[in-house]
């Protein structure tokens, strides 16, 4: 089953890992790993549907204290440092570093419903872009609190809407964070200029302030028209993975993205939502807010979290390791289990 935008899809018809079958019929959802692995489920049946109620009685969370990163904080913040080295050598001008939180599931039988997990994360974390992508047999389970929009397609109009700049109120926010930003729009502005007409693609809106539960963030939005005899597989071609996530210039923020960080982004980092090919609509998030479950880990299932920064010339590699931890506080307390010690 799939849950996004008040909509819930059942009756699985068929999964495929071509982005070229976006394009025929039917409702679909989409999970794209950050490392280019797709799933394309498409489903028989949809039904609008509340938000979620408040049982979860399906998801038992680990201990908050079972959480392990990927890179410690010595790691990450060498990592910064190492960033800023790549830049003043010219290198690059901005890379997203990321960590991957793991902990056991205390339940992977019963208690790892990633659904019931995306009920709790509407009442805990409510996000404009909020979903599940629950398919077990492909190995797929993802719940998304996501508040970035990696794009959205309203017939041949294409828009994005890249964040990059974080803060816990609005006064904390720099003039590094509107540099980031700035610097991601026209990255994505050439991504989607490489799909879309000459002259179409357009910032509506550059670094405006959202509130989100417990920070805020810096968003912009670009838009543009998509080209005659174009489709999906173009498109995310030109776009993905996701440039408020990757860095600037992309090919030289990846290389070092694989050099730095030490296990697979997966989901996370991604992108995950789903595309109406009847209608001729989609929307697609940042799988950021994004936990999903590896059942193929050797100690055992695992539930999986991602948290990151931008990395300029003016970070500071202790505040970018903070900026980490507030990205993830919040949503590490709702999926965890208070309960346990």
């Amino acid at each position: 089953m799939a849950r996004f935008d008040g909509r819930i899809a059942s009756g699985l018809l068929d999964v495929t890992d071509d982005p070229a079958a976006l394009d025929s019929a039917g409702f679909w959802a989409v999970v794209a790993d950050f490392e280019g692995r797709i799933t394309c489920a498409r489903f028989a049946h949809v039904r609008r549907a509340q938000t979620p109620g408040t049982g979860a009685e399906g998801w038992r969370g680990p201990a908050r204290s079972a959480w392990s990163s990927s890179l410690d904080r010595a790691g990450y913040t060498a990592g910064v440092r190492r960033i800023r080295e790549h830049i003043a050598a010219g290198e690059v001008y901005q890379a997203n570093l990321c960590r991957v939180l793991s902990a056991p599931l205390p339940d992977p039988v019963h208690g790892a419903d990633v659904d019931a997990l995306t009920t709790r994360l509407a009442h805990g974390n409510p996000a404009p872009y909020a979903g599940t992508v629950r398919l077990p047999e492909h190995g797929v389970e993802v719940a998304t609190a996501s508040p970035e929009l990696f794009l959205e397609r309203r017939g041949t109009r294409i828009g994005s809407g890249p964040i990059k700049g974080t803060g816990r109120t609005e006064d904390d926010l720099l003039a590094k964070d509107y540099a980031e930003n700035v610097m991601i729009v026209d990255l994505v502005r050439n991504d989607l200029g490489r799909v879309c007409a000459t002259g179409s693609v357009t910032v509506p809106d550059l670094c405006a302030v959202e509130k989100h539960p417990g920070l805020v963030h810096l968003v912009s939005t670009v838009e543009g028209e998509l080209r005659p005899g174009l489709g999906w597989p173009a498109l995310l071609d030109a776009a993905f993975p996701p440039g408020s996530v990757t860095g600037a210039p992309k090919s030289s923020s990846l290389r070092i993205i694989r050099a730095l960080e030490t296990v697979p982004r997966g989901p996370y980092c991604g992108a995950l939502g789903w595309v109406d090919a009847d209608r001729g609509e989609a929307r697609l998030a940042v799988g950021i807010r994004t936990f999903w479950i590896d059942r193929d880990d050797p100690s055992g299932p695992q539930v999986r979290f991602g948290t990151g920064a931008g990395i300029t010339w003016g970070s500071d590699p202790e505040r970018e390791w903070d900026e980490t931890e507030l990205k993830a506080a919040r949503l590490l307390a709702v999926a965890s289990d208070p309960s346990q010690r």
